[in-house]
């Protein structure tokens, strides 16, 4: 007789990617021995025979041979003349054995035994899966985009599990179809109906972190630290990096020559710009190379309530600011401190030139109040607002709006 063949008789469960075959001989094992009780109430002369190598199992039941009319176990004894029947030179007293086929179970115990094993290597699936991405949290990992939805992207590893980027998760300008390679870092692992759901990110400071270890060798290696990093992803970084080797500069060799690492860093996040800053624990230092492109005249500090006044000359207000309020917000962020900004000698002030009002007067508005020749404040003031509407293509509230801002600036 034939044993069971595994390969043909389930054969959706043939590429066991993540089981190893001790593990899976003892599923099978396990199964077909609940079955054999269901079947017969007992397994006592049952042997379970594996070779899933040749993806082949065999049941061999051994049962002595009693004679008629003499029968105490139905599992274990068979009469003699229901033994001949099968062999016919059998004698009482020897043992009858025969293979199993998977059809004596019938119909209904093997579609339970179908079930029973697919839960159980589906069980094994899950919890290889969740334990492989809770020790890779904070990894990167490299898949491809599977299906793109409005609210999250569907990521397959490279064994086809399946990994979800939100797209809170994912940078604004990131954009992305059905094929396409996807790098990200391993958030976090839930479990969500007893099946694992991995998160990935790209805003996470953690994916930027291991983009440095990635592209600069120091970092990997240990020679130069990432103190800490704060992101408004897509837009602006800032990352603070310190060395123990006073013959390594850290923001030289996390830049690269002319810049070669950091390019591709920048790339990945979709020209996000990043700040490399050399850590110090001085406040006032650091919070001064935080607000780099800034030059910083003077800082106050109030330690007791984490605040920061910071000095500046006029026309580095707007740099210290930064385009949307970016590079002064990741300044606070890095050090701890709530930074406000202060123009030096205000009352002296004649005169401030348009783009120091970046913060509160949109781009394209001081272009067109320039296109008609207005740099300063006052050159703007000194035009009457019904002559100002007429010139740009400005709306009369927009005029009075940016009017009321320029006069708050000498009052």
């Amino acid at each position: 007789m034939k044993g069971v063949n595994l390969v043909e008789s389930f054969s959706e469960f043939k590429d066991f990617k993540n089981i190893d075959r001790e593990t899976m001989t003892n599923i099978l094992a396990d199964v077909f021995k609940n079955m054999i009780l269901k079947r017969w109430g007992a397994d006592d002369g049952f042997d379970i025979v594996i070779n899933t190598e040749r993806g082949d199992l065999e049941i061999v039941r051994t049962r002595e041979i009693v004679p008629d009319g003499e029968l105490d176990d139905e599992v274990a004894q068979i009469e003699i003349s229901l033994a001949r029947k099968v062999v016919a030179d059998l004698e009482v007293g020897e043992e009858l054995i025969e293979e199993i086929k998977i059809e004596d179970f019938g119909r209904r115990n093997i579609l339970a035994m179908r079930q029973n094993l697919q839960a159980r290597i589906q069980e094994l699936e899950k919890d290889h899966i969740y334990q492989k991405y809770k020790e890779r949290v904070g990894e990167i990992i490299t898949g491809e985009v599977y299906q793109v939805w409005r609210k999250e992207i569907l990521v397959l590893d490279d064994e086809d599990n399946e990994l979800v980027l939100p797209m809170d998760q994912q940078i604004p300008s990131d954009h992305y179809k059905k094929g396409d390679t996807i790098r990200a870092v391993v958030y976090k692992v839930d479990l969500r109906n007893n099946s694992p759901q991995i998160i990935l990110s790209r805003t996470a400071p953690e994916f930027l972190e291991k983009l440095f270890e990635q592209e600069v060798p120091e970092v990997f290696d240990g020679l130069i630290t990432i103190k800490k990093i704060v992101r408004e992803p897509g837009e602006r970084a800032k990352v603070a990096v310190e060395s123990y080797d006073d013959r390594i500069d850290p923001v030289g060799a996390c830049v690269g020559m002319k810049g070669s690492r950091i390019h591709s860093i920048v790339r990945e996040l979709r020209n996000e710009n990043i700040d490399v800053i050399q850590y110090t624990s001085n406040e006032q230092l650091l919070i001064s190379r935080a607000l780099a492109p800034a030059k910083i005249s003077s800082i106050n500090l109030d330690r007791e309530n984490a605040k920061a006044d910071v000095f500046l000359k006029p026309d580095q207000v707007s740099l210290a600011i930064g385009k949307g309020g970016h590079n002064i917000r990741l300044a606070g962020r890095l050090t701890g401190f709530d930074i406000d900004v202060y123009r030096e000698t205000e009352a002296d002030i004649d005169d401030v030139d348009l783009e120091e009002f970046s913060d509160e007067i949109d781009s394209w508005i001081i272009d067109e109040l320039k296109a008609i020749g207005c740099d300063t404040a006052r050159s703007v003031l000194d035009i009457p607002k019904e002559d100002l509407v007429k010139r740009t293509d400005l709306e009369e509230e927009t005029i009075a709006e940016v009017l009321r801002i320029l006069r708050e600036e000498f009052e």
